[in-house]
């Protein structure tokens, strides 16, 4: 599929300049600095070197003196506390998190997840008379619960008190809990609307320490989950979750706790410097299987685990689900991309819709995700669930996707998300209308950029400015993430050296080793994968256009740079 590469407004070169006077870096580091909104000393002072003291005070979040409080009142009594979140992994390290934090200070403590399957997202009625009977009184709900109005009206009345430490988007009311933590309240003034909800418990964690002269030490010493739920919940790595995530990752590195440091085993990454990358594509994932294939109180047990012994039980059973689970998206995503490609009719379309009653319900969404991947256009797949077609969508950039499933709120019994990504419920017989539907409003809204892959460019260099002391500059850029990706770039008018060739297993992927022309940089090599199809254009003794990121390779004890290739195109791109 063709890619749209998309370079970057450049900056004020004014700026620009004058940052890389002041750094003592070249234009293009500088350059990268301004287009992410730093333009002084001192600003990337603070960016390259985050400080723990950066961190906002935490009473400056509304409901935040009432929270504490009332976390106050339940140690001093010894109530019964509940502690509850969601079974993705921003819910179960909330949950995480915050008991560990509190059961050496109540005695009479649990957690609770509720069941993908039989109770679904967020707040559940269930939990709720699970709390009345065994005599709660306190739920502290992460990660969900700002949107509970009816559920928390509810527990109220039953005497059953909750703390909201959530980060969606509220709706115009807000339940009655004694307190809401969530920045994104529009009464709120929390200078930093973007933590996960994770990082609004640890909040609620460091205001307690600073009230009650609690040692800070001991809950930065929790922040390995922090950033495991930064990275799997894909918020914005700036600002405060940066400082988070850098010393997060430190924490993850150094003296990871002992469920984190079984899974960390299990996925193999364990010697090598764990990235955000890596939370994302390895840790995140088998917490997330648990939820999917069984329960998600799995990957509480095994995050609050202080016996290795136990945490490696733990941690079979639950790389085993990632098993399952990688085996269930394998099968599914090709069922579903067969159906497509023997439909002429859906093929052609704009949108994609499909339905199956047999498909795994816990992971319609990343089948989702990877049939997107593939024909890059808004995506639904459903399947059976209480006899209703229920699943989730995808979109592609640019294109409101909960807005479009709104249109058609008459055909649904419940939807929810945002512009990328939602989930909807319907009733079976309404599937191929709703599909009819989707695709007559999709066809009339999507753009044909909108269904061009594109890739965002921060700048064009030559393979010469590519140096050891620049890569060192650049990694101090970490970690990396939304709104702070790894810098890509493209080169123009390079040539292959001669050697370039196919390798892997099924000659997929491509080595290359360029040249440009006039500029006596040597040989730069890069990897391409999967770009097999480009290898004729490569070799053809003609000039082309590279779009990479910056790597290194280690190989035989030796680390040397090299291009992560993205795209390969020939001449005159922009």
């Amino acid at each position: 599929m063709e890619r749209i590469w998309n370079l970057k407004n450049q900056g004020d070169l004014n700026e620009i300049k004058h940052l890389s006077a002041a750094l003592n870096v070249n234009m293009t580091i500088a350059r990268l600095l301004v287009q992410r909104g730093i333009k002084t000393f001192n600003e990337a002072k603070s960016f390259f070197r985050p400080r723990l003291s950066d961190l906002h005070d935490p009473f400056l979040m509304k409901d935040m003196e009432k929270a504490v409080a009332r976390l106050e009142l339940a140690i001093a009594n010894q109530e019964k506390v509940l502690v509850y979140g969601d079974y993705d992994v921003d819910g179960t390290t909330s949950v995480a998190l915050m008991y560990t934090f509190l059961k050496p200070r109540i005695k009479h403590i649990e957690y609770y997840i509720p069941d993908r399957y039989t109770e679904g997202y967020g707040i559940s009625p269930q939990s709720i008379d699970y709390a009345e009977k065994n005599g709660f009184s306190l739920i502290v709900a992460l990660d969900c619960g700002i949107k509970a109005v009816d559920k928390i009206s509810d527990a109220k009345n039953r005497g059953v008190d909750f703390v909201i430490c959530d980060h969606h988007n509220p709706d115009d009311e807000v339940p009655p809990a004694v307190a809401v933590l969530d920045a994104k309240q529009p009464e709120c003034n929390y200078p930093y609307k973007e933590l996960s909800g994770c990082g609004v418990g640890f909040k609620l964690l460091q205001a307690y320490c600073q009230k009650n002269n609690v040692e800070l030490e001991e809950i930065y010493d929790l922040l390995d989950l922090v950033v495991v739920s930064i990275a799997s919940d894909i918020v914005p790595i700036t600002g405060e979750n940066r400082v988070l995530a850098y010393y997060g990752l430190k924490k993850l590195n150094s003296n990871p706790g002992v469920g984190l440091q079984t899974i960390i085993n299990f996925a193999g990454i364990n010697g090598s410097e764990i990235t955000i990358s890596d939370i994302v594509f390895k840790i995140g994932p088998r917490l997330n299987a648990s939820g999917r294939i069984e329960h998600g109180k799995k990957s509480v047990q095994i995050l609050v685990a202080r016996d290795e012994d136990k945490s490696d039980l733990l941690g079979e059973e639950i790389d085993s689900f990632n098993e399952i689970r990688k085996t269930l998206d394998r099968d599914i995503t090709q069922d579903a991309l067969d159906m497509i490609e023997k439909d002429l009719e859906m093929k052609d379309m704009k949108s994609t819709v499909l339905y199956n009653r047999d498909w795994h319900k816990g992971v319609v969404g990343i089948v989702a995700s990877r049939v997107t991947e593939q024909y890059y256009r808004p995506t639904i797949i459903l399947t059976e669930s209480n006899g209703l077609a229920t699943g989730s969508a995808r979109s592609v950039k640019d294109f409101d996707l909960y807005e479009a499933i709104g249109q058609c709120s008459d055909l649904l019994e419940s939807y929810g998300g945002h512009m990328y990504a939602a989930g909807l419920t319907l009733k079976i017989e309404n599937v191929p209308e709703f599909r009819r539907r989707f695709e007559e409003i999709v066809k009339n809204q999507v753009t044909d950029l909108q269904q061009l892959q594109t890739i965002d460019v921060d700048a064009k260099i030559t393979l010469s400015e590519i140096t050891p002391r620049f890569y060192r500059i650049l990694k101090q850029f970490a970690p990396f993430g939304p709104h702070n990706m790894t810098p890509v770039f493209v080169t123009e008018d390079v040539f292959d050296a001669g050697t370039s060739r196919l390798v892997g297993k099924n000659q997929d992927h491509l080595k290359l080793d360029l040249v440009e022309p006039d500029v006596n940089s040597g040989i730069f090599p890069g990897i391409a994968f999967n770009q097999s199809d480009k290898f004729d254009l490569i070799t053809s003794g003609l000039p082309f256009d590279v779009c990479y990121s910056v790597t290194e390779n280690e190989y035989r004890g030796k680390t040397s740079l090299q291009l992560f290739i993205r795209d390969v195109k020939k001449r005159d791109i922009f």
